[in-house]
């Protein structure tokens, strides 16, 4: 049997001030080396939801165990040990050289006035250089593309060592290369042992990843299953609202999801 590394068990939440709840009995799971892809309409709860998963909000009920622990009764480090959380952007406050900034994910590792160790900055060096970036591991954090800060986000969590990564739309904000190379990259991890857990708004990413998808609806309930079972051209065609077609490419090896011409 697989090991869970993630177990949410009927889960609710609304924000403070609201009756709407954002999520309302929700439950999933994440076994060891899974990935798990979560889509929606906008405003469906995607984010909250990955958001409860990183401890970073707390349910209204329900429980999410990590690694077989009660989420709610862990500290912020002992989270931060086994989940790692990379947002959409990162705007720094501050400059950091590269390589310091991604040393920022060894912090759940040390004391609060430790340096990192020799062993940390080469194993964050190995990272970069494993990741195509050892070249700019010392510019300025400023001074590099939104698509090279957006996988030093990646390179942060990895260093982090922890059994999941939690992506929130990883794809958001980079051009149609860096997309594919990121999609790539979070399928590697998968294959080296993390649980993968991702926001998307676009089917077809899922399809690329394979394995597992969940799709959060507008009155907070989510569905998960297979690719084959939850991506349907029926429900994918509700969810968004528009004519969606599921095709196998022969030419490209993999089925894609296709929409009508404009």
């Amino acid at each position: 049997m697989n090991e869970l590394i993630y177990e949410v068990d009927n889960i609710s939440f609304r924000y403070p001030g609201y009756d709407r709840y954002v999520l309302n009995g929700v439950s999933l799971s994440l076994q060891k080396g899974g990935i798990l892809c979560i889509l929606g309409p906008n405003g469906a709860g995607k984010t909250t939801l990955l958001s409860c998963m990183a401890g970073l909000l707390k349910p209204y009920s329900g429980t999410i165990r990590l690694c077989g622990r009660d989420l709610s009764g862990m500290s912020e480090k002992e989270t931060a040990r086994l989940a790692g959380f990379v947002p959409q952007m990162h705007v720094p406050s501050f400059d950091y050289r590269v390589i310091d900034f991604v040393l920022m994910g060894r912090a759940p590792h040390t004391g609060i006035f430790s340096r990192p160790s020799a062993e940390e900055e080469k194993m964050c060096l190995d990272v970069l250089e494993n990741m195509g970036l050892g070249h700019i591991a010392f510019k300025s954090y400023l001074d590099i593309s939104g698509g090279e800060r957006q996988q030093l986000l990646i390179a942060r969590a990895i260093i982090q060592s922890p059994e999941a990564i939690l992506f929130d739309e990883p794809t958001a904000h980079l051009d149609y290369g860096n997309q594919h190379r990121t999609l790539s990259r979070i399928k590697q991890m998968a294959s080296e042992g993390y649980s993968v857990v991702i926001t998307t708004h676009n089917p077809d990413h899922a399809l690329l990843l394979g394995d597992q998808a969940a799709i959060v609806s507008k009155d907070g309930s989510v569905i998960q299953g297979s690719n084959a079972d939850i991506l349907t051209e029926e429900r994918l065609s509700e969810v968004y609202g528009m004519d969606i077609r599921i095709r196998y490419i022969e030419e490209l090896g993999r089925t894609a999801c296709l929409v009508p011409g404009l």
